[in-house]
């Protein structure tokens, strides 16, 4: 029996046998990708009988075919599909669509979002796929940039967190492997401008930017994506200090290397790192990337490359083995088990959707306007762009806008917008609903608005953006509610109704008279199948809210990057031409419960360095309802070698407390927690003092002083 398909040998053995019998043709075709939807027939017919490594947004029966053709190959070695499941598998229609990330991340419950990680590998491997292009571990820094959507916000240690719950979810049973993205630094693009360079310190990566990769790669992530930009004018792609040096060597990634669309293609076409594609190549591959995506030229030129000994073999079976051992561990050499495709939009993820959208909302204002009883309201007035627009409330990667735009598809799957959810709440005979305006355009229907709001004894109003604003292409230099969305706003609040905001959008926008003038904010982001439902719910009391914001919202546009985490020594600390501070702060968000802090205490005051303590503080739920909180643990280091952030978070904690009730949250902190990186790129623990902060958000906490050795 052949080694490579014994099942009593390690995956090692296995590959190295493997390797071993591979033709340099058949070593290169694994390092391949190519996507069916930009092939002619007869190129794509070539590369399926070729036995190409892997395959891009292929769906159902065509990866059966791709599979059997491959199976008939000399030595059989299955493709690896890949499908951009960012937030479920959402590019195919009927399957379960999830908050985005942005949306998901403010619910701060590492526990839901790794059940919603293992609810999408079970759709995704149901539709014989292998591979999620997921998750984003961008930071969302600058607002300006068209993928915050696709982020969990903009604090490091909270992404890392997230990221490694849903890599785990991914990858629990071995049906699909996780790709964490994009490496690195890449939304910290100058002016917010997607796949441009970044002007960062490699300290700065170290400091910001690396450590959710490396939690991705302790996590045992399957793959990395090369990100399209550069960092000080060094494009990514031929990074080899990055790619190679810190990842592979100095963290230990054991996954292999993608590279993003046509990222090597573009170190010739667009950031002219190469002459041609030949050169591109070779770079690429000694830089670190293992596969390339989507530029098929790059199988005739690594040939080429061989044939005239201008690259190490070496580099291109340690990249062959990488991606074989996944494969393996993925059992697509043994007959990957089989999920029934009744899976897809199954009752259990649709509950699971369910719990993630209500926990990922935020309520951000509520003069005691909120909850609305159903019983004790005759008529509510539902108006605004977003009020039954099922493509804004999904945001971007859906199969409404990949892997090509959908402008006349309608849904096979269940969904609620904001409109169908308060009828289905309320009743549909107390619901009345005008559009009121279009996000773009100069064609408002104000009037016929406010002559329906004058009906009612309250108003939800649902504005925001739409999906031409959101995603790769769309960055935006103004953050403004955009048409006449603020002047329907304003004519509505000017009717004296109650007036409950609730925004469905890609990013933070400028609310500031939203946050003024209306009686309750609610925050939804793109809350996919069930976000409108979870809206209507809260309005009505239906449970209580405990979203908190994972990403500040700016008063201006131009006051971005406006993140909780700044360094001081800003002269006068605010722009003369702005109030001080944001509309809403990293980590806000309201309850229908108060929670009262006491106790905070430490194990010790004083610690060694390499050592840890504990952190405890009590919670009271004061409120007449049960809810969860979310307890945050920030730090600040009172005097370092290089600035630190006036706080940074090292931890939270969501916690469920009846009414009535006091519980005790405890928190571990290392003193390698407390590390920063110097000057010359080493981690260290500086003895000294620093506060310890625990409590709801940035502004309400309660501190003590930890002293390191």
């Amino acid at each position: 029996m052949e080694i490579y398909k014994d099942k009593n040998f390690t995956i090692d053995d296995r590959t190295e046998d493997l390797l071993s019998r591979m033709t340099i043709e058949e070593k290169i075709g694994q390092m391949l990708q190519v996507s069916y939807n930009v092939l002619d027939k007869n190129e794509y017919e070539n590369y399926k009988n070729l036995g190409i490594g892997s395959f891009l947004h292929v769906l159902g029966s065509e990866a059966d075919d791709i599979r059997d053709k491959a199976a008939k190959t000399r030595l059989g070695i299955p493709p690896l599909f890949g499908i951009d499941a960012i937030h479920g598998h959402a590019l195919l229609n009927g399957a379960t669509v999830f908050p985005s990330q942005l949306a998901m991340s403010c619910s701060f419950n590492r526990s839901l979002i790794r059940e919603m990680g293992r609810a999408t590998a079970r759709e995704v491997a149901a539709d014989g796929l292998d591979w999620t292009f997921s998750p984003v571990l961008c930071i969302a820094r600058d607002l300006r940039w068209g993928r915050v959507d696709e982020t969990f916000g903009e604090d490091s240690y909270v992404i890392g967190e997230l990221g490694k719950a849903i890599i785990e979810g991914y990858e629990c049973d071995n049906l699909i492997i996780a790709c964490a993205k994009h490496y690195i630094a890449y939304g910290e693009a100058t002016g917010g401008r997607d796949a441009y360079d970044c002007s960062v310190t490699e300290r700065k990566v170290r400091d910001i930017f690396l450590p959710p990769f490396k939690k991705a790669s302790d996590a045992g992530c399957g793959s990395v994506m090369t990100a399209y930009g550069s960092i000080d004018t060094l494009p990514l792609t031929v990074n080899k200090r990055m790619m190679r040096e810190i990842l592979k060597d100095e963290i230990g990634f054991e996954g292999f290397v993608v590279t993003d669309w046509e990222n090597i293609k573009s170190l010739v076409t667009k950031q002219r790192a190469a002459k041609d594609i030949k050169e591109a190549s070779k770079k690429a591959v000694e830089a670190g990337n293992d596969m390339s995506m989507n530029t098929h030229e790059f199988y005739n030129c690594m040939l080429e490359l061989v044939k005239e000994n201008q690259i190490d073999i070496k580099l291109i079976d340690d990249a062959v083995r990488r991606i074989l051992k996944i494969k393996f561990r993925l059992k697509l050499f043994d007959g990957k088990d089989k999920i029934d495709k009744n899976i897809i939009g199954c009752s259990e993820h649709k509950k699971i959707n369910h719990e993630l959208s209500r926990e990922s909302l935020v309520l951000l204002k509520n003069d005691n306007v909120l909850p609305i009883e159903k019983e004790k309201i005759k008529k509510i007035a539902v108006i605004g762009p977003n009020a039954d627009d099922i493509r804004a409330q999904y945001g971007d990667w859906t199969y409404f806008s990949h892997p090509e735009p959908k402008k006349h598809v309608q849904p096979k799957g269940e969904y609620y917008t904001v409109l169908r959810g308060i009828k289905e709440t309320f009743g549909e005979d107390k619901v009345l609903y005008n559009k009121g305006c279009d996000i773009f355009g100069d064609e408002n229907y104000i009037k016929k608005a406010v002559k329906i709001a004058k009906k009612a004894d309250a108003v939800v109003c649902v504005i925001g953006d739409c999906l031409a604003q959101n995603g790769e292409y769309r960055d935006r230099a103004n953050l403004d509610l955009s048409g006449y969305q603020e002047e329907l706003v304003k004519a509505l609040v000017e009717t004296g109704k109650k007036v409950i905001a609730v925004l469905i959008n890609c990013k933070p926008l400028c609310i500031s008279y939203i946050k003024e003038h209306c009686g309750a904010v609610i925050e939804m982001f793109n809350g996919g199948d069930f976000g409108g439902l979870a809206a209507a719910e809260l309005i009505s009391g239906k449970f209580n809210p405990s979203g908190k914001l994972s990403v500040s919202f700016p008063q201006h546009g131009a006051q971005t990057p406006c993140y909780y985490n700044q360094y001081s020594g800003w002269h006068g600390g605010q722009y003369v031409d702005l109030q001080k501070g944001n509309v809403y702060d990293f980590a806000d968000g309201l309850s229908y419960s108060k929670f009262e802090y006491s106790n905070l205490k430490l194990s010790r005051h004083t610690v060694p360095n390499g050592g840890a303590i504990t952190v405890s503080v009590d919670i009271s739920n004061t409120g007449d309802m049960d809810g969860k909180e979310i307890a945050m643990l920030f730090v600040k280091d009172v005097v370092s070698s290089v600035l630190t952030p006036e706080k940074q978070l090292k931890g939270f904690e969501k916690v469920f407390i009846k009414k009535g009730e006091t519980k005790t949250v405890t928190f571990k902190l290392k003193t390698d927690d407390l590390a920063i990186v110097t000057t010359d790129l080493k981690y260290v623990v500086e003895s000294g003092d620093f506060e310890i902060m625990v409590g709801a958000n940035t502004k309400e906490y309660l501190t003590e002083t930890l002293t390191v050795l």
